[in-house]
């Protein structure tokens, strides 16, 4: 398993919460029953740091969710149908949604069934770095563009 896939996810899940609930990571670390620093909270979100159980479990009480239920997610993304951290998305199904927040990922898409050999498959396979770059570029959560690209590719 590669555990630092799993951490950054778990991060990402994390971050996605708080950001949902429109708090900063000043306004969650005040719902922390103890104090931890910004960075280290920073760290957390962003996956570079191991956060402990009992860690999860505040920082989940204090978002109002149940650490098995963000658990859950993450399992989820991170084992899903398709190998740990990894997605296989159909370009032709990018490259025809109208979906407003993927028009970076629709011109990729369309470029890159363009310069595909006549007849190629169009699916591509995405590791969790290359759907976190594309999530940046969509100015979406990662958890959101995963949900968004597997809705889209089934």
């Amino acid at each position: 398993m590669d555990t630092a896939a799993y951490q950054r996810v778990l991060g990402d899940e994390i971050r996605s919460l708080r950001k949902q609930r429109g708090w900063t990571r000043k306004e969650l670390n005040k719902r922390l029953q103890t104090e931890i620093s910004l960075q280290t909270l920073a760290t957390y979100e962003l996956g570079t740091r191991q956060c402990s159980v009992v860690r999860l479990v505040e920082i989940c009480h204090a978002l109002d969710i149940p650490a098995h239920e963000v658990l859950a997610r993450v399992h989820e993304r991170f084992f899903g149908d398709t190998p740990a951290g990894h997605l296989t998305l159909n370009l032709t199904a990018v490259a025809a949604s109208d979906h407003p927040r993927l028009v970076p990922l629709k011109r990729w898409a369309m470029g890159r069934l363009h310069a595909l050999p006549p007849g190629a498959s169009a699916e591509v396979h995405l590791d969790l770095p290359a759907l976190e770059n594309m999530a940046q570029l969509c100015q979406l959560p990662t958890v959101e563009l995963i949900r968004t690209l597997r809705a889209l590719s089934h």
